[in-house]
């Protein structure tokens, strides 16, 4: 180690671990290393949870959402052909696509109307969700209707009903109104449900309803090749850069664009990461009050250590010399008290994560049994940087000034 560091590194620990004559600064010490300590780990398990959360929530819309949707970036709908889809199936990296024609309709069943969300999806969009996992009642068939739990129970509808039938209306895309007989002006179609799915997400279970697509077709008004989405699922591994590029000389001219799961929900995950970011300064700012408490109890001690800064100074040290040392000693505490509490906010997460200690009650009203957790060595590295950058520049001005002032009063 380089002198100009090992010597004043040196005299910081012996004066660190010294016996003073005011324990009142071994005090003030402790609870600022133990304030560091605390906002360390409080960063850690804050960050933590948000991972937990975001984690969770992308499970839960995993299972609905494809890994790449294919959205046209102008109207509602674009032209996917035979050729276009052949070509896509046959992507390198892609294995399966499924086309859908989404839009709203109004349902019906028995004496409930509720309107709706209608999906209307081919033979192959079993294979690019995972729509079987979260049905809970029945199954889902091509040809048929699947509905979202909360859906089916505002309507009183359930797939365990001999043959239980929907309607669905729609207005129809093409001519006018006929204010004599209005419901001319409507499309209407009779499917049998075949199960219910549970998201567990209200924006899904409440809104959402999944039909043959040939039928959406003609409820919607659409022609055989029209589609307003498709849903591609994609091999584990995959570039999916690559794949994007691939689709978009696919439909080079049409205005589309693909969307990963991230980007089909990127205003809730922005929304989460703001959050995050936000937390972590809120957080950091604690860390802030903690080093100002590093910065008294320096004080104190360069106060008392007046006449050690005479010796350092007959024995030809200079100003810089001497303020590192008393430097060392606060970025001792606040590195102290960082990696204290990196330890007890990592090992407070991990206890999380494998027993889940903090929970939700009894848990048969919430998704999962105990909070989200999950540790990220990225914020672990975040946290300690910024711990100990914030010590360093707090401590650095202060302790410069109160040295120098105190090292030309003395007189060697």
């Amino acid at each position: 180690m380089n002198h100009k560091i090992a010597i004043p590194f040196d005299i910081a620990k012996r004066y660190l671990f010294a016996k003073k004559s005011q324990n009142v600064i071994n005090i003030i010490s402790g609870i600022s290393a133990a304030g560091v300590m605390v906002a360390t780990a409080a960063l850690i398990i804050v960050l933590s949870v948000f991972n937990g959360l975001n984690g969770l929530v992308t499970s839960l819309f995993g299972h609905f959402d494809p890994d790449i949707s294919i959205v046209p970036t102008e109207g509602k709908f674009f032209v996917c052909d035979s050729m276009q889809h052949e070509a896509l199936s046959h992507v390198e990296g892609i294995e399966a696509v499924s086309c859908i024609v989404s839009d709203n309709a109004l349902l019906r069943y028995g004496k409930r109307q509720v309107p709706a969300t209608v999906m209307g999806v081919d033979n192959h969009y079993g294979n690019v969700t995972d729509i079987d996992s979260i049905i809970i009642e029945g199954s889902f068939r091509a040809g048929q209707c699947t509905i979202g739990a909360i859906l089916a129970e505002q309507l009183g509808v359930s797939s365990s009903v001999f043959v239980p039938t929907v309607t669905f209306y729609a207005p129809k895309r093409t001519g006018k109104v006929n204010l004599q007989k209005p419901e001319d002006s409507f499309t209407e179609h009779v499917q049998r449900v075949s199960g219910t799915f549970m998201v567990q997400q209200s924006d899904y279970d409440a809104n959402y309803v999944l039909a043959d697509i040939d039928m959406s077709r003609d409820l919607f008004c659409y022609a055989n090749t029209q589609v307003t989405s498709i849903a591609v699922r994609i091999a584990t591994g995959v570039d999916i850069k690559k794949i994007k590029k691939d689709i978009a000389t696919i439909f080079d001219g049409q205005n589309i664009e693909s969307k990963d799961k991230w980007q089909q929900h990127e205003n809730f995950f922005r929304m989460m990461e703001i959050e995050k970011l936000m937390s972590f300064f809120i957080l950091l700012f604690i860390v802030l009050i903690a080093a100002f408490n590093i910065i008294g109890s320096l004080s104190m001690l360069i106060f008392e250590k007046k006449e050690s800064i005479a010796v350092l100074k007959s024995m030809g040290a200079d100003e810089s010399l001497t303020t590192r040392v008393f430097l060392f000693e606060g970025w001792l505490v606040s590195v102290g008290g960082a990696l204290l509490g990196l330890v007890l906010g990592i090992a407070l997460v991990l206890a999380q994560e494998h027993w889940g200690i903090v929970g939700f009650g009894d848990g048969e009203d919430y998704i999962i049994s105990a909070y989200p957790v999950e540790l990220q060595a990225t914020d672990v590295a975040l946290t300690f940087v910024a711990v100990i950058a914030l010590a360093i520049v707090a401590a650095y001005y202060p302790v410069r000034v109160i040295v120098g002032k105190y090292y030309r009063e003395e007189k060697v």
